[in-house]
């Protein structure tokens, strides 16, 4: 479909009609020769002697030339487009953030892989992580590690194939031994506050409890609630196991509940994965979508047009030009 994007340029048709009512003819001046025998002149021309100026009339091809090649320009001034059919794109409604534990108890080989051979817990936690990932198109994913301190290994981004690289480049200990989950959910609180996003998730994989955080996790679920941040905690290792690599279950769910999250255990591989395609269930992939139409500007046709009319109307013009200059050598 062809439209204008600027129609009002179309008001400057009506300027050679303003131009023919309100400015006057061009008139020439020429030298004069006076002579003491004009009345001989006339009788021996046969002229009648007149007042005035004489205007000479256009060619009729002039004429049609010259509305023509003004409309053409004015067509082009208008800028015309051609609209095409509307194109609908989907957008990412959503920033999920996963924060991964990395202390020590994560390299336990309580797990097996998915060719049953007994592997550390981080290992699977990742190939059960890519495979949540490989379903989340719709979502901006980023990426928090945690261990004696939290770091953002990635931010929000919608280059899923980057972050599941920089997600395979983490490994044990590389944050420190200890598991500072409650300063994991503050780091995730910050950015999630850089978000223009309104819906906002954050998952929690640990396998121990908070020993070293500034912030509670409690105090930092609250904030998160505040901030409109859902929270799912994932416990993976046996939560029947004590000491300092003991499972707080409490704290965990707690921690979802005050978010209106949920709090999950696998102690297995199958478990695990389980365990995403529940939350995958719970946050279904977010789309908004946007339509436009595509552009393409047509004011070269116009132009072309014009210099077209220009080239074939050149002749004659140049004829006028030459019977002029033989009329007034006669």
């Amino acid at each position: 479909m062809l439209e204008f994007a600027h129609p009002w340029a179309f008001l400057m048709l009506l300027a050679p009609v303003l131009i023919y009512w309100l400015v006057p003819a061009h008139r020439e001046s020429r030298d004069s020769l006076q002579v003491p025998y004009f009345q001989r002149l006339v009788a021996l021309s046969g002229e009648t002697p007149r007042t005035g100026s004489s205007i000479r009339r256009r060619l009729i091809i002039q004429a049609v030339a010259g509305l023509l090649g003004w409309c053409l320009l004015v067509c082009a001034l208008a800028r015309p487009e051609w609209v095409g059919e509307p194109v609908k794109l989907e957008k990412t409604a959503r920033d999920l953030m996963l924060a991964v534990d990395l202390s020590g108890s994560m390299e336990a080989t309580d797990f097996s892989d998915a060719e049953g051979q007994k592997t550390d817990r981080l290992s699977v936690a990742k190939g059960v992580l890519e495979e949540f990932v490989a379903g989340r198109e719709g979502d901006r994913l980023g990426l928090i590690v945690f261990g004696s301190a939290a770091y953002l290994q990635a931010p929000f981004t919608d280059d899923h194939e980057t972050w599941l690289k920089l997600l395979d480049e983490s490994i044990v200990n590389m944050a420190g031994p200890s598991t500072a989950l409650g300063d994991a959910i503050g780091l995730s609180i910050s950015h999630f506050r850089q978000s223009k996003t309104e819906n906002r998730v954050l998952i929690v994989l640990t396998d121990g409890n908070d020993t070293g955080s500034r912030v509670p996790p409690l105090d930092a679920a609250k904030v998160a609630k505040v901030e409109g941040v859902t929270i799912y905690t994932v416990a993976v290792g046996d939560p029947t196991t004590v000491g300092e690599d003991a499972l707080d279950m409490t704290t965990l769910e707690a921690v979802a509940r005050t978010t209106g999250g949920g709090s999950f255990v696998a102690n297995n591989r199958e478990a695990l994965s389980e365990t995403y395609r529940l939350i995958d269930e719970l946050e279904p992939a977010n789309y908004d979508s946007q339509s436009y139409r595509p552009r393409k500007a047509m004011f070269h046709v116009p132009l072309a047009a014009f210099a077209f009319l220009y080239i074939i109307s050149m002749p004659f013009f140049v004829m006028a030009a030459r019977r002029k200059r033989r009329v007034a050598h006669d």
